[in-house]
């Protein structure tokens, strides 16, 4: 895991906001669409590595992987879960 004083200090490399970890419903629910090759990164990739772990934006939009304890802070690699987050709160 990454270390509480370095993820205060991690940010979205897009819109700079800040970044907390997923909850491990949502990772459930993102592996599940990993695993019947349903996810899709911003750049239109397939992701076909299950997460590991993952830091979602302020905002709750999107979520960037974590690999081998790695955060990848790439603005094409992040998940959209926005209407995942939406859903879970009983948004529609």
């Amino acid at each position: 895991m990454i270390d509480a004083e370095l993820l205060a200090k991690l940010c979205c490399p897009e819109t700079h906001q800040r970044l907390r970890w997923a909850e491990p419903a949502l990772l459930a629910r993102l592996n599940a669409r990993v695993a019947s090759g349903q996810l899709c990164n911003r750049a239109g990739q397939v992701v076909s590595e299950k997460l590991e772990g993952g830091l979602v934006r302020e905002d709750g939009r999107y979520l960037y992987p974590v690999y081998q304890q790695i955060p990848i802070l790439l603005v094409d690699e992040a998940l959209g879960v926005g209407e995942m987050n939406e859903r879970a709160a009983g948004g529609g």
